[in-house]
């Protein structure tokens, strides 16, 4: 079975950090994805993705996100559920991160931004982790129909 999220936007609020009572980090926040089409006065509507994320990961996003970070985040959906105040069953849907890159420009970094940074989560340091070669490249890179197998 394959239960993979990857997506990019951008934070609606400053990042709420909590800690268990075993003293574990967590944090939650939402995150705004654009869709792909506009509605009917040309403006593009946003889905709003609750994010949650643990331990150092959660510490370092604490540390450098705010409302309005572009992140690019890589993560799996999971469900919970708890009974409210009223005592009905609530059922929740949120993206577990796993992995988070912070996208904010590096002219940015210094007015609270962090440039192009990513930082994995516990959950995925067992990966091996993939050195991108055009990571760096400000250089568009064209590439037709012909050269892919597919």
């Amino acid at each position: 079975m394959i239960n993979r999220i990857v997506l990019i936007g951008r934070l609606g609020a400053d990042p709420e950090l909590r800690y268990t009572q075993q003293g574990t980090a967590v944090i939650s926040f939402d995150v705004a994805v654009n869709r792909q089409f506009k509605s009917g006065d040309g403006s593009r509507e946003a889905d709003w993705i609750p994010i949650v994320a643990w331990r150092q990961l959660a510490e370092l996003c604490a540390q450098y996100l705010k409302k309005g970070s572009q992140i690019a985040i890589e993560g799996r959906l999971q469900t919970r559920s708890y009974e409210n105040k009223d005592g009905q069953k609530v059922k929740v849907f949120e993206v577990l991160a796993e992995n988070v890159q912070f996208l904010d420009r590096a002219s940015e970094a210094g007015q609270g931004g962090t440039g192009n940074k990513g930082y994995q989560g516990q959950e995925s340091t067992n990966r091996s982790n993939y050195n991108d070669p055009f990571a760096n490249s400000d250089k568009v890179i064209d590439i037709s129909d012909d050269d892919l197998p597919f």
